[in-house]
């Protein structure tokens, strides 16, 4: 389905970044493992994908740093002269109630899950532009459309997520270029797991389907937008979610 195409997936070390790295290497894409922190797990998904027959190499870049995301993007489009699919997914969260929350924490946050999503689509859709071609994905969350206490930083990052998706969408639809958003709802990650069990059956009562999602239901979600079956959808958001914002 996405043979012989060039995916950019931040956060791809783990969760649901690395879910939709081993989604999109399976359909034929080759696929650019970005990390910040995380190289040994990055090298895993990279072995892993090439070990099955797929193609992909590891990249670090903060993609909250303006600058190392137009070096990052360029030196990719540089070697492989093109870059057919974009997913904004590494996010961060730092979460607290407001009245304790620090201006550090929220400020991080929005650096990296807003903020780094308008860097990497800044620089990526040059390059589609020139393609009149291209995918951007954007995995906001079911936080960002119906909030949650104790997140506020995240939240709003992710609701802006939602805007960031969008306005861009209407900017360059007319150039063959579609921009939609995934807004996750509880998914079982490394994330979710160190929540407290009393946490984990306080979620399981907010979601319809009474159970957590799985992360390959995002990356399956990930590579329909990013096929041409999906060509004809942007500026949307797609719930995989439960239930839960419906």
């Amino acid at each position: 389905m996405l043979q012989g195409k060039i995916a950019v997936v931040t956060g791809a070390s783990r969760g649901i970044g690395r879910a939709i790295a081993f989604a999109f290497a399976k359909e034929g894409a080759a696929v650019i493992v970005n990390y910040n922190g995380s190289v040994k797990k990055a090298e895993e998904v990279v072995e892993e994908i090439c070990q099955a027959g797929g193609k992909a190499e590891a990249v670090q870049c903060n993609v909250a740093d303006f600058a190392a995301c137009e070096a990052f993007l360029t030196d990719i489009i540089k070697r492989y002269k093109r870059i057919d699919i974009l997913v904004n997914n590494a996010g961060i969260t730092r979460d607290g109630l407001l009245m304790k929350m620090t201006e550090e924490d929220f400020d991080a946050v929005i650096q990296t899950n807003l903020k780094g999503a308008f860097n990497c689509t800044k620089f990526v859709s040059r390059q589609m532009l020139r393609q009149k071609a291209g995918r951007i994905i954007n995995i906001s969350s079911v936080s960002g459309v119906i909030g949650n206490a104790g997140q506020a930083n995240y939240s709003a990052s992710k609701a802006g997520v939602i805007g960031l998706t969008k306005a861009v969408a209407r900017e360059i639809a007319s150039r063959g270029i579609t921009v939609n958003a995934i807004a996750p709802g509880f998914i079982k990650t490394e994330m979710t797991e160190v929540l407290l069990d009393a946490a984990k059956e306080a979620a399981v009562l907010q979601i319809p389907m009474k159970k957590f999602g799985e992360t390959e239901d995002i990356a399956q979600t990930a590579v329909f937008l990013a096929s041409e079956k999906a060509k004809y959808i942007t500026g949307q958001v797609i719930h995989v979610d439960g239930g839960m914002a419906m």
